[in-house]
C-alpha cells in the first residue's frame, strides 16, 4: 500500500470546534447550508426493479440516510436529484421537506449536480453534496469537515479516506500535502492507480461558485461524462483554496452497489444502533443477533434477547423484557411489558405491565390499556382491552371493545366477519367468558355476566346474567356394550 503522511489531515469527529466556530450566540448559525443528494442512478448490480436508493437499510431507504443527515445539519433547501425510477423515489419521500429535480440523461456526477442549479439559483452559502447510496456518514464527520472548510476559506472541500483496495474509486492526487486533482480510475495512470487515498464523493462547495465552475466542465475523458472532480482544477486555476480532508473511518465512505455491500452496511449500522442503545442503558444479550431499526426507541433497563426484530416506529418503555424470536413493528409498549418468545406485534399499543405470548399475534389497532395478559396462540385485531382483561390461550378477539377485568376462556372467538362486512363485539367490565365460546357479532355482553363454556352467543346478554346455548347432554346407559368391537 502506498504510504501517505496524512497525520495532519486526518479528520477527527470531535465537534467541539464546530460548535464554537459555526454556532454563534444563542445557537444561531453563522453559515447558511443547502444539501444536494444524488439519487438518479439505476443501480444495475442490485439486480432489482426497485431503484437502488430505495432499498431498505435498518428500516429506512438508502437515500433517507443522507437526507436525515442534511436535516440534522439544518440544511435548507434540500434537493434530491432523481432519474431512474423517479416517480417511485419521489413517492417514497413525498412527505419530506425536499425538492426534486430530474437528471434525464446519465451524463456523470457533474451533470447531476448541475441539474440542481435552477433549484438553488438564489442560494448563497455552503452547499453539501451527498450520495444517495452512501448511508454511513456520521454527523460529527460532516460537522468537522465544515469546520475545516470554513477555517480554510475553501471553495471546494472533499472528504477522502484511505482504502486498502481503492479499485473503482477516484484517486486524490497531492503535491506537498495539498490536493491538486481527483483522477477517476479509468483516466488514471499506472502510478496514480497505486494511490490509496480515494474520493468519497462527499463535498462542501461555495455557492454559487460551484455552478459557475460546473458550466466550464467538459466531457473529454475516458467515460465521456461531466466529471464533478474537474471542479478541483478549475478552483485552483482561479486561485481558490481546495481542501481534501481524510477520515480514518473507511466504513463511512462505503457506497452500496450490490446486495452484498447492502448486507455489510446493515451489519455496521446495527452495530452502531445497538452500541448506542447499550450505552443508554438497554441490555442486549447478543447484539450480533439483535435487529433494531434506526427509528426504534427503547428506554433504560429493558432486556432484549437474541433473534429479536424491532422495526419501524416501535417505541419500548423501561424495564421491559423481549424474549427470543419476537418481531415487533410500529408498536408502542409501556413500562414493565413482557413479550414472550415467538410473539408478533404490528401496529399495537401495549400499556404498562402487560404480558404477551408466547406465540401471540397482535395485529394493527390492538390496544391494551394495561396489566393485560394475552397468552400462547392468542390473536387480536382492532381490539381494545380494558385494564386487567385477559385471554390466556388459543383465542381470537377481533373488532372488539373489551372492558376491565374480563376473562376469555380457552378457544373463545369473536365471529366478526360475515363474508361481506365486519361487525363489532362489545364486552363490558367484569365479564367471564367460558371456554370454546363463539361471540357472533354484532353483539354486546353486559357487565358482570357469565357465558357458559361451549356457547354460541347470537343475542345481546344483559348485565349480571348467565348465558348458555349448549344442547342438553344426553346419556344412554350400556350403549357401548351393545356395540360390537372391531379389531384391526
Amino acid at each position: 500500500m502506498t504510504q501517505i503522511n496524512l497525520d495532519s489531515l486526518i479528520l477527527k469527529t470531535d465537534n467541539t470546534d464546530f460548535n464554537q466556530s459555526i454556532l454563534g450566540d444563542g445557537g444561531m448559525t453563522q453559515h447558511t447550508y443547502a444539501a444536494v443528494i444524488l439519487a438518479a442512478g439505476q443501480g444495475t448490480r442490485m439486480k432489482s426493479q426497485l431503484p437502488k436508493v430505495l432499498h431498505p437499510l435498518a428500516g429506512q431507504p438508502l437515500a433517507a440516510w443522507p437526507l436525515n443527515l442534511a436535516e440534522e445539519l439544518r440544511c435548507q433547501p434540500q434537493v434530491m436529484v432523481v432519474g431512474h425510477g423517479s416517480e417511485r423515489v419521489k413517492a417514497a419521500f413525498s412527505e419530506r421537506d425536499v425538492q426534486f429535480v430530474e437528471q434525464r440523461e446519465q451524463l456523470g456526477t457533474g451533470h447531476a449536480l448541475l441539474c440542481a442549479a435552477a433549484a438553488l439559483e438564489n442560494f448563497s452559502g455552503t452547499l453539501l453534496l451527498f450520495c444517495g447510496d452512501v448511508p454511513l456518514l456520521k454527523k460529527t464527520t460532516i460537522e468537522t469537515l465544515l469546520h475545516r472548510h470554513h477555517a480554510a476559506g475553501a471553495a471546494v472541500s472533499v472528504l477522502t479516506t484511505l482504502m486498502p483496495d481503492p479499485t473503482g474509486y477516484g484517486r486524490i492526487i497531492r503535491e506537498n500535502g495539498a490536493a491538486t486533482a481527483i483522477v477517476e480510475e479509468k483516466d488514471a495512470s499506472s502510478e496514480q492507480q497505486q494511490v490509496h487515498e480515494i474520493n468519497t464523493g462527499i463535498y462542501a462547495f461555495a455557492a454559487p461558485f460551484v455552478f459557475t465552475a460546473l458550466r466550464q466542465v467538459g466531457r473529454d475523458n475516458a467515460q465521456g461524462e461531466y466529471y464533478l472532480t474537474d471542479i478541483i482544477g478549475i478552483a485552483r486555476s482561479q486561485g481558490k483554496t481546495v481542501c481534501a480532508i481524510a477520515t480514518d473511518d473507511t466504513d463511512e465512505a462505503m457506497g452500496i452497489n450490490d446486495r452484498v455491500q447492502l448486507a455489510h452496511a446493515a451489519t455496521l449500522v446495527r452495530r452502531r444502533i445497538n452500541e448506542q442503545l447499550m450505552r443508554a442503558g438497554v441490555t442486549l444479550i447478543d447484539p450480533a443477533t439483535t435487529y433494531i431499526d434506526a427509528t426504534v426507541t427503547i428506554a433504560a433497563d429493558t432486556l432484549v434477547h437474541p433473534n429479536v426484530h424491532l422495526c419501524g416506529t416501535t417505541c419500548i418503555g423501561a424495564d421491559c423484557i423481549i424474549e427470543p424470536g419476537a418481531v415487533i413493528t410500529d408498536c408502542r409498549l409501556g413500562d414493565y411489558v413482557h413479550i414472550k418468545s415467538g410473539s408478533v406485534l404490528t401496529g399495537a399499543e401495549v400499556g404498562n405491565g402487560c404480558t404477551i405470548g408466547p406465540m401471540a399475534h397482535l395485529r394493527p389497532q390492538t390496544v391494551l390499556v394495561g396489566n393485560n395478559k394475552l397468552g400462547n396462540f392468542v390473536e387480536t385485531k382492532k381490539a381494545v382491552f380494558g385494564e386487567k382483561s385477559q385471554a390466556s390461550h388459543l383465542t381470537y378477539i377481533g373488532d372488539a371493545e373489551v372492558g376491565k377485568n374480563v376473562n376469555f376462556g380457552c378457544g373463545t372467538i369473536t365471529c366478526n366477519y360475515d363474508g361481506s362486512n365486519k361487525y363489532k363485539t362489545i364486552v363490558e367490565d367484569d365479564v367471564f367468558v367460558g371456554s370454546d365460546t363463539q361471540l357472533i357479532a354484532p353483539v354486546t355482553i353486559g357487565r358482570n355476566s357469565l357465558i357458559g363454556a361451549g356457547s354460541t352467543i347470537t343475542e345481546d346478554v344483559p348485565p349480571n346474567a348467565l348465558a348458555l346455548s349448549r344442547v342438553r347432554q344426553k346419556i344412554v346407559p350400556g350403549w357401548r356394550n351393545r356395540k360390537p368391537k372391531t379389531g384391526k
